[in-house]
């Protein structure tokens, strides 16, 4: 498995598919060739069908600001290798070909060139979570983050939870209407106010709420987020951790534990399933975002190794079979209520881990390989393409 640093990527939404994969390998493209006369991108499958609407023509052009790009939309012609296919071609002024490339968004913003999840480098030995709870026995699992991550993790985790923190407080201060033909009205800022208003059990509860709104929508909007670990689940974790800070007296080293914690967690799931809402559907967005903020809210509560498990697992289990139907391909409707209610989900789970003793039939490992075979089952029409599913209400 690759570090954490792959789960938490500070950048620009709406979609980590769409929009961060697509520059990173226009990025890669154009460093092995920059001075072509023009080129050509080709999006296949669900990258072109939902492309317009998260934003992958305005990202491309930009990368390729000054340069003549033809963006050409495939929505029908699927890759074998994987559902956000695209390919770049560099050509001379005699419109021969220079050099032509295959890239695959594969979720997170990470791109492949042959569609596999494959490392950048090997950081962790153990793969899955039942070989790395036999190896931490008394030990925690940000232990074994530490154990195998470089020595700068907590200066790169703290500037993560930095950055979380800002596209909440961007989020909540703004109140415009999002971009996009929808002109959904945000509303964190109004479901923030209206919370004063109530007693301190609800509000405590609710403000999570609140501010998986303002990260959700900040993401909608094109703004700075840190994907947790897409863009369009962004608001899950960040939104439990903030929540958990304002009640409790939380230290930043005890909160930097626990993003570790729920990076390892979603390093498990990517490597053993998919992160993927175009692969696997949402469940691998939303799910997943969903067990990490679960896990790392039970780790604050002082639970074991065996209950943080438990609440992973609850948090991914409970959204088995979700469907990745956007609609009008916009990163608003469902995913934002989506973010808001899923937050709510894992602080569940997180807190019912801790009153249990851990001991539990279905393990993180096997709602993990379910979720992959389930989504693999799923029709390409409910993964990203906006072909059915809520999306038909458009």
């Amino acid at each position: 498995m690759d570090s954490i640093k792959k789960i938490f990527k500070t950048g620009f939404g709406p979609s980590s598919s769409h929009t961060m994969g697509p520059a990173n390998a226009a990025t890669d493209f154009l460093t092995d060739c920059p001075n072509a006369d023009h080129y050509k991108v080709i999006l296949y499958g669900s990258l072109a069908a939902t492309g317009k609407g998260h934003l992958s023509d305005k990202i491309l052009r930009k990368q390729f600001i000054d340069k003549n790009l033809i963006i050409e939309w495939q929505p029908t012609v699927f890759l074998p290798e994987h559902p956000n296919g695209m390919e770049f071609f560099a050509y001379d002024a005699n419109n021969n070909t220079l050099l032509s490339q295959k890239y695959f968004s594969i979720g997170g913003g990470d791109i492949s060139k042959d569609g596999t999840h494959s490392a950048d480098k090997e950081v962790y030995p153990l793969k899955t979570m039942t070989e790395i709870m036999q190896y931490l026995k008394t030990k925690r699992l940000w232990e074994y983050v530490a154990e195998n991550e470089d020595t700068d993790i907590w200066e790169y985790l703290a500037q993560i939870w930095k950055t979380m923190q800002e596209s909440i407080h961007n989020g909540l201060d703004h109140e415009a209407t999002l971009p996009g033909i929808l002109n959904l009205p945000r509303r964190a800022s109004s479901v923030y106010s209206k919370l004063h208003g109530m007693n301190k059990t609800l509000r405590d509860r609710y403000l999570a709420m609140a501010f998986a709104f303002a990260v959700a929508e900040e993401n909608a909007s094109g703004s700075k987020i840190v994907t947790a670990p897409t863009c369009g689940s962004c608001g899950i974790l960040p939104s439990v951790l903030f929540s958990h800070t304002l009640s409790y007296d939380v230290t930043e080293k005890r909160l930097l534990h626990a993003l570790a914690t729920a990076g390892l967690i979603g390093n498990v799931i990517k490597y053993n399933a998919s992160l993927s809402g175009a692969e696997v559907g949402c469940q691998g967005e939303v799910g997943s975002a969903c067990s990490m903020a679960a896990a790392a809210l039970c780790q604050l509560l002082g639970g074991s190794n065996q209950q943080i498990e438990y609440a992973a697992e609850m948090g991914l289990e409970h959204h088995l079979g979700l469907t990745c139907d956007p609609v009008c391909g916009l990163v608003q409707i469902p995913c934002i209520e989506r973010n808001a209610f899923a937050a709510l989900r894992a602080m569940d789970a997180g807190y019912y881990a801790t009153f249990t003793d851990g001991t539990h039939i279905i393990s993180l490992d096997k709602a993990i390989h379910v979720m992959k075979t389930t989504g693999m089952d799923l029709p390409s029409l409910y993964k990203e393409t906006s072909l059915g599913g809520l999306a038909l209400n458009d």
